[in-house]
């Protein structure tokens, strides 16, 4: 439910603009539908980046998967394809979020929890075991160790014999956002952004068709963000990102057209809709009259979808089916490219199998059972959400007008900024919550007196002790001399300028470790100690 406002009749938005309840020819007084729309897949692509969008074939679905070992992960990601995802998402566990090998003594208690540990190439060959990369497309929600964990999975694509050219997917490689919202950074914000740098130039020589990053508005969102502040951290953070590939020698066309975008769902669908159109037009816009960018791809903003996360209840969970169907509903009539649907029981614990493939399901209803596939953008025109995309818009570019006040979307950071303006939005969700101004169905109306019994799948124990001895086996049986003489090479290339993703995946290819990659680095460029909030 949107804010209440102090005057009578008039709700708010999640990002406390005020709806109006009714809306008609004078909410788009002056607006010029050719200056505001333009045509699907035209600039200033506010209808969606593609001519035909969905009435060709519907959005790539993605399911994000992975838990335990790489055993495991890798017999969902089979069910999942049979099942008919037609692109697999991986979630990695905490310490390789975090650059620790599954032994390290920081990794304890978290191996295997909140998805797949992997620490050397000989994980990610069991977790694609079976899995031919040159027909999937692969995401991987991995940010400071991106690198090596995309080097990992271009090793074992060359030992199925698939050339690094035909590799298709994403890493999520913004590590800005970790700064902002969910912790799980490194370095610090220079030496980050160079190898981000390092990560498109890379790609650009040798895997033409791999997104390099997926600059990820979601995070901050489950964290608190509203609509506004979402896209507008986010563009923030990809202004820094092209920047710096800029200023290390890139040309502007020659890697944003490989920028993907990663956005939250919610229930609220105007709202939503309306974020995603006005995104679409305002990076046109940064990248044709900010940057000078010419080719057309660079002006898209093509984005991955996940519906939202942090709206699913503990509390009679079989409501979030209907949730997620809304949520993956306004992800779909606000253009994306991909979506993950979340299961209804992840507000409690890892999903089933059952409800993984209920969460797919809702998707294929969705492409197949309704007719939101068979025209584009239905919303244009409308009075309602043009409106809104306008004001979302407005009032998106003046938050990002305070960022670049500050220095930027990193001197923003350093300061706090996104943060403490995040931590102020959560805050007045839980007060409005706690007050019963926001009705969260199940939760503070229409509870139930008992609920009914619920027995999530446990993570075994053992997962941990069995990674650290597939570890141990690893060390022994490896040329530990010739690990050693990689990483010397890694270590001289980041105190330099050279792309240390070459001597680094000549590390990973000797079967240094995913740790030992990282903390060669931690040794030369320190880790990152955050600021107070703003």
């Amino acid at each position: 439910m949107s804010r209440t406002p102090d005057a009578p009749g008039v709700r708010l938005t999640e990002s406390g603009l005020p709806v109006e309840p009714v809306y008609g020819p004078g909410a788009l007084d002056g607006w010029d539908p050719a200056e505001k729309l333009g045509e699907p897949g035209s600039y200033p692509f506010t209808r969606g980046v593609h001519p035909s969008m969905y009435t060709g074939r519907p959005w790539t679905m993605r399911q994000y998967a992975g838990f335990g070992t790489a055993v495991e992960s890798n017999a969902r990601y089979r069910q999942l394809i049979a099942h008919g995802t037609t692109g697999l998402s991986v979630a990695f566990d905490l310490p390789t979020q975090m650059g620790y090998d599954s032994d390290a003594p920081l990794a304890s208690g978290e191996v295997g929890k909140v998805g797949v540990a992997i620490d050397s190439v000989d994980d990610m060959r069991v977790l694609f075991d079976g899995i031919p990369l040159d027909q999937v497309s692969t995401s991987m929600t991995i940010n400071a160790p991106a690198a090596p964990l995309l080097l990992l999975y271009q090793l074992v694509a060359e030992e199925q014999g698939v050339a690094a050219a035909r590799l298709t997917g994403t890493v999520q490689n913004d590590v800005l956002k970790e700064y902002i919202a969910r912790g799980t950074y490194i370095f610090p914000p220079e030496p980050s952004l160079r190898l981000i740098a390092d990560i498109f130039t890379y790609c650009r020589a040798g895997m033409p068709r791999w997104n390099t990053i997926s600059i990820s508005g979601y995070h901050m969102a489950e964290a608190g963000a509203t609509p506004v502040q979402e896209i507008a951290f986010t563009l923030a953070d990809a202004i820094a990102y092209v920047r710096t590939a800029i200023a290390a020698g890139m040309d502007v066309d020659d890697f944003a057209p490989r920028l993907s975008f990663f956005f939250v769902a919610r229930t609220t669908i105007l709202e939503e809709v309306a974020k995603f159109r006005a995104a679409r037009r305002m990076w046109a816009g940064i990248m044709r009259d900010g940057f000078g960018a010419k080719n057309p791809r660079s002006l898209m903003l093509r984005f991955h979808t996940q519906t939202a996360g942090v709206q699913l209840t503990a509390q009679q969970p079989e409501v979030n089916l209907a949730r997620v169907t809304l949520q993956g509903l306004a992800a779909v009539l606000g253009g994306t490219q991909s979506l993950h649907t979340n299961s209804y029981d992840e507000a409690i614990a890892l999903p089933t199998d059952k409800s993984a493939r209920l969460a797919l399901r809702t998707q294929q209803v969705l492409a197949y059972e309704t007719d939101v596939t068979a025209t584009v953008d239905p919303f244009a025109g409308s009075y309602a959400v043009e409106s809104m995309t306008d004001e979302v818009e407005a009032a998106a570019l003046t938050l990002m007008a305070r960022i670049e006040d500050m220095g930027g979307a990193v001197a923003a950071i350093e300061r706090g900024f996104q943060k403490g303006e995040i931590e102020r939005s959560a805050y007045a969700v839980a007060r409005e919550t706690e007050s019963g101004e926001r009705v969260v169905v199940g939760v503070n109306r229409y509870a139930m007196d008992e609920e009914d019994p619920y027995t999530p799948p446990r993570v075994d124990p053992a997962i941990e002790s069995r990674q650290a001895a597939r570890l141990a086996r690893l060390r022994a049986e490896r040329d530990g001399a010739a690990v050693d003489r990689r990483l010397t090479e890694l270590r001289a290339a980041a105190a330099g300028t050279d792309n240390v993703l070459h001597p680094m995946k000549a590390a990973l290819r000797a079967r240094a470790t995913v740790g030992e990659v990282c903390d060669a680095l931690r040794e030369v460029w320190g880790t990152y100690e955050p600021a107070d909030t703003f």
